[in-house]
């Protein structure tokens, strides 16, 4: 086993953690939020998408978002952009990184994009070589690369597949996402290896979500193969349309705690980031969704 001895943490709370939320979220709260995690630690943060209010009417305060953030030097802010309408909007407000996502299910990108895979990546190949000419650095979400819902399990040859046409495109990094959270430490291990085939273990990251309870394990079996970059979301903001009574996203606070007690560095302070969960879970009306937050929390009220 290659476990690194620093792991890298993206959080995706502000982003894809509230983009389903019903009620709107103020943007102050949202920027509020991207300042707790900066505080607490967090190097990259995913802000905001640039996609049809129509579609996600929670992202449409994007600008108002961007503008208000007090960024940090050595922080990165990356946010999601669709297509090359979706780029050129992003591009007014100056993101570090802008992300671009398929999956590596046909049935699921018919259903979620109306698209094939391969059709996907043609229509984000300008939005990368528009992006990389900016200056801006691109990540490849890949979806679905563990467990469909309409197909089932996900070969890994169709998770090397995806890889390849990223990287064709000029996609500089990938994440390999269970996002339905079906997968099982194999299962992930074996997409993580396809990707591998293309991309270094330096540019690749592991987004599980915890729907089956597995996300931690999957954490420990990314970090098994060398993995040091992770996605996870403050509170365990984020469900899954697809699976009822999804808690989605794993927690940022359950990841920190993990890697923590295994003596690996994240650079992140633990109780400023159960205090970034507690403000969010507070605006939003529910209780934090990260059980290590929540016994924290009880903790320190004794």
């Amino acid at each position: 086993m290659n476990i690194p001895s620093r792991v890298h943490l993206i959080d995706v709370g502000p982003r894809d953690g509230l983009q389903n939320e019903k009620q709107p979220v103020p943007a102050a709260t949202k920027i509020e939020l991207v300042h707790r995690l900066q505080a607490a630690g967090l190097k990259e943060i995913e802000v905001t998408s640039y996609v049809s209010p129509k579609w996600v009417p929670q992202m449409a305060d994007n600008h108002d978002v961007m503008a208000g953030l007090s960024r940090q030097s050595g922080v990165r802010y990356s946010v999601l952009t669709p297509n090359l309408k979706g780029f050129e909007a992003a591009a007014l407000d100056k993101p570090d990184e802008i992300v671009v996502f398929a999956a590596a299910s046909e049935a699921f990108s018919q259903k979620n994009i109306n698209c094939s895979i391969a059709e996907s990546i043609e229509r984000f190949a300008p939005v990368v070589e528009a992006a990389r000419a900016a200056g801006i650095a691109v990540r490849g979400a890949m979806s679905c690369t563990v467990g469909c819902p309409y197909e089932g399990d996900i070969a890994p040859e169709r998770v090397a597949y995806l890889a390849g046409l990223m990287k064709g495109i000029g996609v500089q990094r990938v994440d390999v996402a269970d996002t339905i959270g079906v997968g099982t430490p194999r299962k992930v291990q074996a997409a993580i290896e396809a990707t591998l085939q293309h991309y270094g273990i330096d540019d690749v990251s592991g987004h599980f979500h915890d729907t089956y309870g597995q996300a931690l394990s999957n954490t420990l079996a990314a970090l098994e193969l060398g993995v040091w970059n992770f996605q996870s979301s403050v509170s365990g903001l984020g469900g899954c349309p697809y699976a009822k009574g999804a808690t989605g996203n794993v927690a940022t606070e359950d990841v920190v705690y993990l890697l923590h007690g295994m003596g690996i560095d994240t650079g992140i302070d633990l109780d400023a980031l159960v205090d970034a969960g507690a403000y969010i879970s507070e605006q939003l009306g529910r209780p934090s969704g990260s059980r290590v937050a929540r016994a924290l929390l009880a903790k320190r009220a004794g």
